[in-house]
């Protein structure tokens, strides 16, 4: 039974909170925990769990009875968070004689989140009789029953009190009963109402998103996992910027994500129940999570807006209070009252450089006031002063001279089990013991500092990790052993022979072991007794990035998983079975099941080869990789093994793409030299081999994109390499010989942006495109045949341009008229429905690797979206749900409503009322200024007019876009009806206009970067052009200018000729149009002097755009 908790104020806002706890037996009181802001709260603690009290209302009108008595206590069995949500829930749902409180009583209590007190719900009359009735039903139940209706305190020792209390409750019961059929629904949360199997037993959400994360290849090796629960052999580790919750013994996997960054540190609570993660970057976060529910019950925002985020954190034994320290140059220890649900810390504390970079911290499991952490330099000992508003510290330095020894660096550091000190490993096998000296009780100013006392030479090797678990102090070292200490440092037991990698993590089970039974095959530790070695299961997580299980009794070790210990570039998808191949920098390959999320078989290739660039062949028996010293390997798609006897080494540079023909007769590579590489099937002896046959440096720069095509009329493979270069260069494959690559065509396809991606279009229209990105947001479609440009289109904008797309392949004939690109930038992936046309609503983009992603793919069915992380060593599946796309574009509206959102104002604003303005004005100029006829004013305008409407509302295009744009319209229905356009309407204007401007506007960044090429820094530190540079640039370089029209120019821009008055028939010019350009132009042009002197533009402080 539940009572909603309510919070009464009266005569000014004065609160008295009154409540009795009853708890089980084994609850024990722990007296009062102070006052606050004039609230009196008492409270009962458990270990691992807390009950607090809340101040009850009367229910009103409802009893009269009630009323008249003073307010009664009763109890609390367990207070659990009702909202779901980290940032907006606002109560607390207390339930009393819960059958679940076993699992909710160990977990420690959020007390004073989600507090809302602007809630106040008076009971109608309505209401009242609709309780009454309630009351009466349920009496006349527990009457049958002979159950009490009292659910008051225990322990109460008056009956009257019981049964006013029970009475009470039980009103409050059948209120919140009411409040429940009036809203349709229960109040209670998942968070609430969770237990330990709850996350797993999760109903699939509706799919609402277009791209949904549903598995997550790889573990970031750097960041510990924890073991959270031993009956599911649950386990808690980091993949990029999302918590994994995987659950061996099912194969599932849970996602926490929220974090915008890489997450940098996490940690759990003693009962498993709450985990924090912190990430690094801008707009770091900190959430704290409910494992049993998966839900973010509290985030903290802008935890280091000074600093570039969060380098460790630690959380106390009852969860009550969090510990961070900065990822800033100048590092600072916070300590947060994260359940007071605050947004800023209890205390902080600045810690000096000569500390170094304090990368672990840990609380005294017996004291919430006592921390250290320590650098690879400098350990350092908090406590944490409330009552005096002070975070102490001692950190004594520790040279060799301290104990005439080497100490080594520092790894990590615990407090000792039994005693008052601090123990710390270094990776020279030795341990610093400190000693914590209290002051007086009668000392006030005085406070706690350590001393070292001495050092241990535990062992030889270098010692990675120091943790302590019931009565041992544990290590882990660069070896792969794991070592039991007792409280004097006597060895007790170790593991030694399993051979594995240098320990990062080891993390055991909250469950205490079991006491030993005849069937228990446990070893004996190495004291005289001989004892058996009790210890619970625990996970060992390495640096080369394995995780296992250790089970105590019979010493089982079970390797749970293998990860890529280095950066990830490579992935591919077999082309028509539910297969991944993924490679590393670590030179290991691995195929996956990602239907039945199994690994199935891999690779490791000798030390030096690492996997840059994988992909199958279209019949998917072949896979071709790419190395990064320049090795090709052409493999059997099924064993990994080696389809040609010797590898190609042919280059000496990374192998950035690798790509097959679509009879699989050809391969042909690219790598970072810019070159590209073909390579062929021959018969020899009646078998096929693949030979080398030619390469050549065919660009000066990076090549983004190599892509195999189909010739129609003969059906012989096409090869085309797109170069950040701006060259498109095709290839002829029927004429190229033995160490000669014959080039067919080469075509310029950008001026001022380059080129970053290239896919066929699919034959959505009788023409065959090339599309291709660009690095200002733009799509450009280009005749297959002819190299034209067609079309030029806005692309997906999520703030940094498309780095790679593909098109997604269909399920059935059917879908061939419905197509859809999935494409990647700097940091996201997203989808796009075709046919491109610049409508912001076809596109959708989320954040999928913030460090940056490095490769994309998807399953031959179309159903999934893979994407590689590059350094953060992961991959990402990602479920793709047309259908929420398509819902999203029916929102955007139709025709012309999605593009008038991308001008200022929209339809109605000031700038389409210029643009209408303009367009019909061009129409009376191309008509004559001065004609005595009668005009013929329609919906179109001839396209001599366009480029001067695209300047007169503030697009400047160069000569060769105003040809693209001019080609666009004019072919736009040629293939179709074999004419040429030779006008343009406004709706069809206001697309090319969007399409082909700039999407972010101009802005002082642009013009400074083409500074800081073309000119040089003067005796200021200024990027200045000088004036004959400037000049001479304008006349011989780009689309130059000739003298006439430059002088045309500089005399309208200086004001001595009217603007545009050579292509106004009735304009002349007004003042001598002779110019002196020494006179006018600065020795020295700035970026600062070029835009507002010479172009007459004004530079927006906020957003640094030109108007």
């Amino acid at each position: 039974m539940g009572v909603e908790k309510e919070e009464s104020k009266e005569n000014g806002g004065e609160e008295e909170d009154k409540e009795r706890g009853r708890g089980e037996e084994e609850h024990k009181e722990e007296g009062q925990e102070g006052k606050e802001e004039g609230k009196e709260r008492s409270g009962e603690e458990e270990e691992g769990g807390t009950v607090i009290k809340e101040t009850e209302k009367q229910i009103g009108s409802a009893e009269e009875e009630g009323a008249k008595k003073p307010p009664k206590r009763f109890s609390l069995d367990d207070i659990i968070i009702s909202s779901e949500s980290s940032t907006t829930a606002s109560s607390l749902i207390i339930t009393s004689g819960s059958s679940k409180s076993s699992s909710h009583s160990q977990s420690p209590v959020v007390s004073e989140i989600f507090r809302d007190s602007g809630i106040k719900d008076e009971i109608t009359e309505s209401e009242k009789g609709q309780i009454d009735s309630l009351r009466r039903s349920s009496k006349e139940v527990k009457e049958e029953t002979g159950q009490e209706a009292d659910v008051s305190a225990q322990g109460s020792k008056q009956e009257g009190a019981e049964a006013e209390s029970g009475e009470l409750a039980f009103l409050e019961e059948e209120r919140r009963k009411l409040s429940q059929l009036k809203s349709g629904g229960p109040e209670e949360s998942m968070v609430s109402t969770s237990t330990e199997d709850t996350l797993f037993q999760k109903e699939e959400a509706s799919k609402v998103y277009p791209l949904t994360m549903t598995w997550s290849f790889g573990w970031n090796s750097f960041l510990p996992v924890y073991y959270l629960r031993e009956n599911q052999r649950v386990i808690l580790y980091v993949c990029a910027h999302t918590a994994v919750i995987y659950n061996v013994f099912r194969n599932t996997q849970y996602h926490l994500q929220g974090h915008p960054n890489i997450i940098s540190c996490l940690c759990v609570s003693e009962d498993r129940r709450w985990i924090a993660t912190a990430d690094k970057g801008p707009d770091c976060l900190i959430i704290i999570w409910d494992s049993f529910s998966g839900i973010p019950v509290h985030t903290i925002f802008d935890s280091c807006p000074e600093g570039n985020g969060i380098r460790s954190i630690a959380i106390t034994r009852d969860a009550k209070l969090l510990a961070t320290i900065s990822d800033a140059e100048i590092q600072k220890v916070c300590i947060w009252k994260w359940t007071l649900a605050v947004e800023t810390p209890a205390c902080t504390l600045e810690l000096p450089k000569e500390y170094g970079f304090q990368n672990y911290l840990t609380f005294n499991p017996a004291n919430n006031r006592e921390l250290v952490s320590n650098s690879k330099t400098q350990a350092v000992y908090y406590s944490w002063h409330e009552e005096k508003g002070m975070l102490a510290h001692s950190a004594p330095i520790l040279t060799e001279k301290t104990f005439n020894k080497l100490v080594g660096k520092f790894s990590q550091s615990v407090f000792h089990l039994k005693l008052a000190q601090i123990l710390s490993a270094t990776k020279e096998g030795k341990l610093v013991v400190w000693d914590i000296h209290y002051p007086p009780s009668s000392s006030v100013s005085a406070f706690p500092f350590i001393k070292p006392r001495k050092l241990v030479h535990l062992q030889k090797e270098g010692i990675t990790v120091l943790t302590t678990v019931d009565n041992y102090i544990v290590t882990g070292d660069v070896k792969g052993n794991i070592k039991f200490y007792d409280h004097t440092l006597s060895v007790v037991n170790w593991y030694s022979n399993f051979k594995l990698g240098a320990i990062r993590t080891l993390s055991f089970s909250k469950n205490p072991a079991s006491l030993p039974t005849e069937k228990s095959s446990l070893p004996t530790d190495c004291t005289l007794k001989g004892d058996l070695f009790v210890v619970r299961n625990f996970i060992i997580g390495t640096f080369d990035a394995t995780v296992y299980h250790m089970t105590a009794d019979g010493t089982k070790l079970e390797k749970l998983f293998v990860e890529p210990r280095d950066a990830v570039y490579a992935i591919s998808c077999h082309p028509y079975q539910p297969l991944i191949a993924v490679g590393s920098v670590c030179g290991m390959i691995k195929v996956w099941d990602y239907e039945k999320k199994v690994y199935l078989f891999s690779r490791t290739f000798e030390k030096g080869l690492g996997v840059q660039s994988l992909s199958y062949n279209p019949e998917g028996t072949l896979l071709g990789a790419g190395f990064t010293e320049g090795t090709v390997y052409i493999l059997d798609a099924m064993s990994l093994e080696n389809e040609s006897p010797e590898p190609f080494k042919y280059s000496r540079t990374s192998i950035s793409h690798v790509s097959f023909s679509h009879d699989s007769n050809y391969m042909a590579t690219a790598d970072v030299s810019f070159t590209v590489a073909v390579y062929m099937v021959v018969v020899k002896n009646g078998q096929r081999v693949w030979e080398y046959l030619a390469r050549l440096r065919s660009h000066h720069n990076s090549i983004r994109s190599l892509l195999f095509g189909v010739h129609l009329d003969s059906n012989e493979p096409r090869l085309l390499s797109l170069g950040k270069d701006r060259f498109l260069i095709e290839y002829n494959l029927m004429k190229s010989y033995k160490d000669h690559l014959v080039v067919l065509d080469i075509h310029r396809t950008d001026q001022g942006t380059y080129p970053t991606c290239m896919i066929w279009y699919p034959p959505l229209t009788k023409e065959l495109f090339l599309l291709i990105c660009n690095s200002c947001y733009k799509v450009k479609l280009f005749n297959s045949t002819t190299k034209m440009c067609r079309k030029t289109i806005l692309g997906p904008a999520y703030g940094s341009p498309v780095e790679h797309t593909q098109v997604l392949p269909v399920r059935s004939t059917l879908e061939l008229k419905k197509r859809y690109l999935v494409f990647i930038n700097k940091d996201k992936v997203g989808l796009q429905i075709l046919p491109v046309d610049g409508n912001p609503h076809k596109t959708c983009a989320i954040v999928c690797h913030p460090s940056g992603v490095a490769g994309m793919a998807l399953s031959y069915d179309g159903r999934y979206a893979f994407t590689s992380g590059g350094q953060d060593c992961s991959v990402v599946q990602w479920e793709i749900n047309l259908s929420a796309l398509e819902a999203a574009v029916s929102l955007g509206g139709e025709d012309l409503t999605p593009f008038y959102g991308l001008v200022p104002g929209g339809r109605e604003g000031k700038f389409y009322r210029e643009l209408e303005d303009y367009f019909y004005y061009s129409q009376i100029r191309s008509q004559g200024i001065d004609t005595m006829e009668t005009r013929q004013v329609s919906e179109h305008i001839c396209l001599s007019e366009l480029p001067f409407v695209m300047r007169a509302i503030g697009f400047y295009p160069s000569e060769e876009k105003i040809e693209d744009m001019l080609n666009e319209i004019k072919f736009s229905e040629y293939v179709d009806t074999g004419k040429l356009i030779d006008k343009i309407n406004l709706p069809d204007f206001l697309k090319v206009y969007l399409n082909h401007r700039p999407p972010y506007g101009n802005t002082m960044a642009g013009i400074q970067k083409s500074f800081n090429i073309l000119g040089f820094t003067n005796s200021q530190g200024k990027k200045v052009i000088r004036r004959e540079d400037f000049l001479n640039l304008l006349l011989t370089k780009g689309e130059h200018m000739t003298e006439e029209e430059m002088y045309d120019c500089f005399t309208t821009l200086f004001g001595l000729n009217p603007e545009g008055w050579k292509s106004e028939p009735a304009a002349t010019p007004v003042k001598d149009s002779e110019i002196c350009l020494e006179e006018e132009l600065p020795d020295e042009i700035t970026p600062e002097i070029f835009a507002t002197e010479i172009l007459g533009l004004t530079i927006s402080e906020t957003s640094g755009l030109l108007n």
